[in-house]
């Protein structure tokens, strides 16, 4: 699954530690939650901690087809490969076995998966999900996101889907579809019904699709999504239309109005700087470089960082205070940035036509009072 399906539409230094998301990003589980709540067709599922949760909550299935899916929030699970796990185990595991579905639950949890959307060093996977089996015919691909080039939704979509959507963007890119959707007239049944047969799906199997689709649209608009992304979204061989897998992310400027939703976060794998950075209203990513960087405005921080690459040099992060930055916002994000052991110094680059540089000078003179910078220097 893409790491945002806006890939589909159209070398600073590596990021170190964490998934780096700017937007609320929820588990699997948590989408197919949302999903069957807004009356869309998923299969069963438990979300399990260990194996004697999995035990006792897979009985309410029956005997089928069991699907193991490590929780991370990553795509291309499937693919990927444990670093301290059974050799061959990827982060999805199906099997006709109970015994074997439960002995995979214990063989996910506790070890780190690497995809190629994780970190080098992977991510520690917490819970799986255990979902049955469905007898998928085909494979195709959905995503609702928001799109810029025409200014509102957008549903993009190829009738081959899978774990392979990126090669199918890169290598046959006329198997991609746009369909622009008027945000004031919402989605018609028509432009339902052209979509899934875009998709390929055909009689009456078309008009579930549709239904489908238009149920997606409408939880996009419902919950604030910047994404609902259906990867595979799947046409069974006994005739129905299912969501086989769901990614969600968020408008985090709707939070005040999506509680329920925002309360779900998981912020174990998010960086533990960007996560209190957050808190002061900072936009931080970490890198892996020695040279930290402070700055206000998004544009003139990757113009800092190119300036350090092209010297040499190794930025250790992207830091925007914004143009209303306060004293106390300074501080932290100088307390923040200072508290990376791999840093060694501090580049401060402020465009004084947007912000006071008084504040910004009196926050790092607090910052520099009360902090141990040990061997880092201040550059401005």
């Amino acid at each position: 699954m893409l790491r945002g399906a806006s890939r589909l539409l159209g070398g600073a230094a590596r990021v170190r530690t964490g998934s780096q998301l700017r937007f609320l990003n929820l588990q699997e589980y948590q989408s197919k939650g949302l999903l069957e709540k807004h009356g869309c067709t998923v299969q069963k599922f438990i979300i399990a901690t260990n194996q004697n949760e999995a035990k006792e909550r897979i009985k309410v299935f029956g005997d089928i087809e069991y699907v193991v899916k490590a929780q991370i929030l990553a795509g291309g699970r499937g693919k990927g490969h444990f670093i301290d796990g059974k050799k061959g185990l990827g982060g999805v595991y199906i099997t006709m076995d109970r015994d074997q579905a439960l002995n995979s639950v214990s063989e996910m949890v506790g070890k780190r998966l690497v995809t190629k959307q994780t970190p080098q060093e992977g991510v520690k996977v917490e819970k799986v999900m255990v979902c049955e089996g469905v007898p998928i015919k085909r494979e195709t691909y959905l995503a609702v996101l928001m799109d810029r080039e025409s200014n509102g939704p957008c549903v993009v979509v190829s009738p081959q889907g899978g774990m392979d959507i990126e090669q199918v963007a890169e290598k046959t890119p006329h198997l991609i579809f746009k369909h622009p959707i008027d945000i004031e007239v919402g989605m018609t049944d028509e432009q339902a019904l052209k979509i899934a047969s875009c998709l390929e799906f055909k009689g009456e199997l078309a008009k579930a699709a549709a239904e489908q689709i238009k149920r997606l649209y409408s939880l996009f608009i419902a919950v604030d999504a910047t994404q609902v992304e259906i990867n595979p979204f799947v046409e069974t061989k006994d005739g129905r239309v299912f969501c086989v897998d769901a990614k969600i992310n968020f408008d985090d400027s709707a939070a005040f109005r999506q509680k329920e939703i925002f309360a779900m976060e998981d912020t174990s794998e998010k960086d533990a700087r960007e996560v209190e950075a957050h808190r002061y209203n900072l936009n931080y990513i970490g890198m892996s470089g020695n040279i930290a960087c402070l700055v206000n405005g998004a544009g003139l921080a990757m113009a800092t960082m190119d300036i350090i690459k092209l010297k040499g040099g190794e930025p250790a992060n992207f830091l925007d205070v914004g143009g209303s930055v306060n004293e106390d916002q300074v501080f932290h994000a100088f307390r923040i940035i200072t508290n990376d052991p791999q840093v060694k110094c501090v580049l401060v680059n402020v465009f004084g036509g947007i912000v006071n540089c008084a504040t910004i000078a009196n926050g790092i003179v607090s910052a520099c009072r009360k902090i141990k910078l040990g061997n880092v220097q201040a550059l401005s």
